[in-house]
């Protein structure tokens, strides 16, 4: 499972869970991904950031960081 931040909310209008990944909004058109279920859509998400990251990978683009959560 990567390091990169998903929200996740339901749809109304589309009857569907949609997928966000908020390091990736200046990069991708949001929402990303979806699923007719919570767990599907997770799975989409999961598959949609591996997917972005090779391909940025294969054509040297910049990778946008993982947000990192600090407590102090």
């Amino acid at each position: 499972m990567s390091k990169y931040s998903m929200f996740v909310e339901w749809s109304e209008e589309d009857q569907l869970f949609l997928v966000t990944i908020p390091e990736f909004a200046q990069k991708v058109i949001m929402p990303c991904t979806h699923g007719k279920t919570r767990e599907e859509a997770l799975r989409n998400g999961e598959e949609v950031i591996e997917m972005y990251l090779e391909a940025w990978e294969t054509e040297e683009e910049l990778i946008p960081q993982p947000r990192i959560l600090q407590i102090v």
